[in-house]
């Protein structure tokens, strides 16, 4: 007889499928992104007696935004060796559930704990947070906060995620900040680059490094006016697209951007706070930002790899899965 968790499982699908077509056809996309009340579940808020020890007085972006779906207990019993936060909107339940099913399964390795979290911000559109709100229901590995979810509001994201461990996960070991569309090589990150059986470190960033400067072209996706950032070049940041740090860097950036002018680019943003810092991010060629056709030999020489779709990365993962035996 099938068990309840997994009718509820069959019900949310079910229910995806069905809201999607519905919307796909009678509700066009929203782009606005300002505020508006939407009751999806009772908010929880971060506790009263959590504070932050020097923060600076004068503070550019409280961050006041409130947890309307959240996972408070997730380390109360465990100390994560890696916390995975995942970027992701509310229409990508079938890159979320890949996901789940390929290399964010926690249960990939017995004796290292690894935690899953998806971040999301509000939608504007009250079908798809109440059913982001049942798939929490089942997999309790989403985090929401108040704030409307948007590719312009990808910072206030990425700065949730770094809220989210360094307050209720902050004894974890490593983060890895990725997003719903990257396929992650588990063996090369645990095993390669973070290495269990070493002493942790601290005040460590890695990923794919960047030394550019702002795109001044509207037309561009990361179009940078002067007014925002006028400075010819960004610090060295690494891509969104996947990027690792020790757990401490958490709170470190968090606290850092209440008092930093925020930008809507939050790959520079992250390279903006960690120059305040002093934190210099370590170039990783192991980190991917860009498509790479499948090779079960490329592949096992890499930690990310972009634009995977999750036929893709149920594909990929079988068949690595299947050829660990295999040399190359």
């Amino acid at each position: 007889m099938p068990s309840k968790v997994s009718c509820l499982y069959l019900l949310t699908v079910v229910c995806w499928a069905s809201a999607l077509w519905y919307l796909s056809i009678s509700r066009p996309t929203s782009s606005y992104e300002g505020h508006m009340s939407i009751p999806i579940r009772k908010t929880v808020k971060t506790p009263k007696n959590f504070t932050f020890t020097n923060i600076r007085s004068r503070t550019l972006n409280p961050h006041s935004f409130e947890f309307l779906i959240n996972e408070p207990k997730k380390c109360e019993s465990v100390s994560p060796f890696l916390v995975i936060l995942i970027s992701t909107n509310h229409k990508e339940f079938d890159a979320r559930q890949a996901i789940r099913e390929t290399w964010g399964d926690e249960s990939i390795y017995e004796d290292i704990h690894i935690l899953t979290i998806f971040l999301l911000g509000r939608n504007t559109d009250d079908v798809l947070n109440q059913m982001v709100e049942q798939e929490s229901q089942i997999f309790h590995d989403i985090v929401v906060e108040d704030f409307i979810d948007s590719y312009h509001n990808l910072t206030l994201k990425t700065i949730m995620g770094m809220r989210w461990v360094a307050t209720f996960c902050p004894k974890a070991q490593y983060v890895m900040k990725t997003d719903s569309d990257i396929f992650i090589n588990m063996d090369n990150l645990i095993h390669k680059l973070l290495k269990p059986n070493t002493k942790p470190r601290r005040r460590y960033f890695t990923g794919y490094v960047i030394n550019g400067g702002p795109i001044r072209d509207m037309r561009s996706k990361w179009y940078m006016p002067r007014d925002l950032y006028p400075d010819s070049r960004y610090p060295p940041f690494c891509s969104g697209t996947g990027y690792v740090y020790s757990a401490d860097v958490a709170e470190l950036i968090y606290k850092t951007s209440l008092h930093t002018r925020l930008l809507h680019l939050e790959d520079v943003y992250v390279g903006l706070c960690l120059r305040k810092l002093n934190i210099h991010p370590y170039q990783n060629s192991g980190f991917n930002h860009w498509k790479m056709a499948y090779s079960l030999c490329r592949y096992r020489r890499v930690i990310t790899v972009h634009q995977i779709s999750p036929e893709e990365m149920h594909r990929i993962w079988n068949d690595m899965s299947s050829k660990k035996h295999l040399r190359c």
